[in-house]
């Protein structure tokens, strides 16, 4: 029983670690590159289309950077499921 304990433990743990991490990184090029760096980004970087990569950043590339996030989501909880399944398996 203690043994399930700690599973699930370090289970939610890296649950937590990844939904925190995949948030922070989508807060920064969500709000960060559509607010606070728009001007920055707009004078360094070229227009997509005719518009200015700001705009660009703040309209499609939050979209896109989402749904980057949720492959990556994807992979990540599949490699930690696949390792305590592994460890599971071991202790039996």
């Amino acid at each position: 029983m203690e043994k399930m304990k700690t599973a699930k433990g370090r289970y939610w743990r890296a649950h937590l670690r990844c939904v925190g991490l995949l948030l922070v990184i989508w807060f920064l090029t969500s709000f960060g590159c559509g607010i606070l760096l728009r001007d920055w980004l707009d004078g360094n970087f070229p227009s997509v289309g005719s518009a200015p990569f700001g705009f660009w950043m703040a309209q499609q590339g939050s979209i896109i950077s989402f749904v980057i996030i949720l492959l990556v989501y994807k992979f990540w909880m599949e490699r930690i499921e696949s390792v305590l399944e592994q460890e599971k398996e071991e202790t039996k």
